[in-house]
């Protein structure tokens, strides 16, 4: 006997700005798994719309957090889209594809250089090499930010809650083997 489709539509709910605060995600989860029914929510697309880390004190729990989601919901279908603390992230890591028409990532400073200084550049180990991005995500930002009406969390991205999540000093380089062997 064939298996009965539904003409139902398949549920899409879209999450973002997640920002290392795990406990509010698991809120946010909890909600929509309740709001929902546990039904469509099994079979629901989850799109994730970046930036996980930064700002808050959990990022290695959020990413660890969203890593299992696949096998805890093997029904449910998961997109997760890169944010610009998440580009900076990786970039510090070293993880980013090199430009495709071969110019060093030292050539995506130059239009902003005027602002190493202000925006405290990471200028320790491997920089050379690394994109903008993460050098400014691993940087040291000192002062206030007005936007936000906060201090500088370590940098302009206010990273160093990430680092600390990884149980590594803001700006260190340990970072990578803290990601890559699972030390926290």
């Amino acid at each position: 006997m064939a298996e009965k489709k539904s003409n139902k539509p398949r549920l899409v709910c879209c999450i973002g700005d997640i920002h290392g605060y795990i406990t509010k995600l698991q809120t946010l989860w909890s909600n929509l798994e309740n709001l929902i029914g546990p039904a469509d929510f099994q079979t629901a697309r989850i799109i994730f719309l970046g930036d996980y880390c930064d700002r808050g004190p959990d990022t290695k729990k959020v990413i660890d957090f969203l890593i299992s989601l696949p096998l805890k919901y093997p029904k449910q279908s998961h997109v997760f889209l890169c944010g610009n603390h998440d580009f900076a992230f990786a970039a510090f890591l070293g993880l980013l594809p090199s430009p495709p028409d071969g110019s060093p990532f030292s050539e995506t400073w130059k239009e902003y250089e005027m602002n190493e200084t202000k925006e405290g550049w990471y200028r320790g180990e491997g920089y050379e090499n690394m994109h903008l991005q993460g050098r400014r995500w691993a940087g040291r930002m000192i002062g206030f930010n007005h936007a936000k009406n906060t201090e500088y969390n370590g940098s302009i991205y206010d990273a160093r809650p990430t680092f600390e999540s990884y149980g590594v000093q803001h700006g260190s380089a340990g970072i990578n083997f803290a990601l890559l062997y699972g030390v926290c």
